[in-house]
C-alpha cells in the first residue's frame, strides 16, 4: 500500500483540521487499532503497539493482469489468529476499470482467503485507473459483490482524492454504506493514536488508515471506527492452515 495517492492524501489531511467526533462513529468498546500486513512485514507479520487487536494481510493483488502471491499471507494469519488477533484479508486490485480483469483476480485469490467467513475482504484500489469514471466504479462494484457472494465483507480501501478523481463514489457507497477504508496521514513521524483533529471527511468510512509509520517507521496503521473489523469473529471460526 505504497503509491504516490497515500502521499497525496497525507498533504490533503494536514490541511483539513475538522471536527470529529469518536462517538459519531463508534463506541469506546467497539474502537480498535491494527496493522496491515504484506511481504515487508515477514511471515509472521509486526505489530504497531501492544493494544492492536486486529490485522490485514495481504494474500495477492493483480498489476494490470500481472499477479502477484504473498507467500507470507498464510502465516502472517494463521500467527495472528494464534495471537488472538481478529485477522482479515486484501487484495491489491489494480485492474482498472476491466471486469474481466476483475473476474480472474478475484476468482484467483477469493479461493486463498484463509480469515474466517464474514471477515473483510478488502480491494485496494489506489493505482491503475482507467480514463473510465464509471468503468472503474463497475470494476469495484463487481469486485465487492463477489465478495460478498463468497460470504466476507467487502471493504474498499482508497484515497479520497484518488476515488473523487477516478471513480463515481457514491455510487459505490449507496451500495455499500459504510465500507470505506481510507487512507491519509496528517501527521509526520511515529504514530500510535489517530488524530481525530485531522480525520479527513468522507462519506461511509468504516476505517481510517491514519499512518504509515506505525509505532515503527514503513508499517500502516488504522483504526476501526464501525466495529466492521469485529465481523466474522463473533462466534466460532476456522483456524489458518
Amino acid at each position: 500500500m505504497k503509491t504516490v495517492s497515500k502521499l497525496l492524501t497525507v498533504l490533503a489531511g494536514a490541511v483539513m483540521a475538522l471536527s470529529f467526533s469518536v462517538g459519531t462513529y463508534v463506541s469506546a468498546s467497539t474502537q480498535s487499532y491494527g496493522p496491515d500486513w504484506s511481504k515487508y512485514q515477514g511471515s509472521y507479520g509486526k505489530y504497531g503497539t501492544s493494544k492492536d487487536q486486529f490485522v490485514i494481510a495481504q494474500v495477492g493483488g493483480t498489476y494490470g493482469g500481472y499477479y502477484v502471491d504473498q507467500p507470507t499471507y498464510r502465516t502472517q494469519v494463521a500467527s495472528a489468529i494464534a495471537a488472538g488477533k481478529r485477522a482479515h484479508t486484501y487484495i491489491w486490485y489494480q485492474v482498472g476499470g476491466s471486469t474481466s480483469l476483475a473476474n480472474a483476480a478475484l476468482s484467483r485469490f477469493l479461493p486463498r482467503v484463509q480469515t474466517p467467513k464474514g471477515s473483510i475482504v478488502a480491494l485496494d484500489y489506489e493505482a491503475g485507473a482507467s480514463s473510465s469514471k464509471q468503468a472503474n466504479t463497475n470494476a469495484i462494484l463487481y469486485g465487492m459483490n463477489r465478495i460478498k457472494a463468497a460470504g466476507y465483507t467487502p471493504v474498499l480501501y482508497s484515497g479520497k482524492y484518488y476515488l473523487a478523481e477516478h471513480t463515481y463514489y457514491n455510487q459505490i457507497n449507496s451500495a455499500y454504506p459504510t465500507s470505506l477504508w481510507l487512507a491519509g496521514y496528517p501527521m509526520r513521524g511515529v504514530q500510535t493514536l489517530a488524530p481525530f483533529r485531522y480525520f479527513p471527511s468522507m462519506d461511509g468510512v468504516a476505517l481510517w488508515q491514519f499512518t504509515d509509520n506505525y509505532g515503527t517507521t514503513g508499517l500502516d496503521g488504522s483504526v476501526d471506527l464501525t466495529g466492521v473489523t469485529h465481523k466474522g469473529y463473533y462466534g466460532s471460526y476456522k483456524t489458518a492452515t
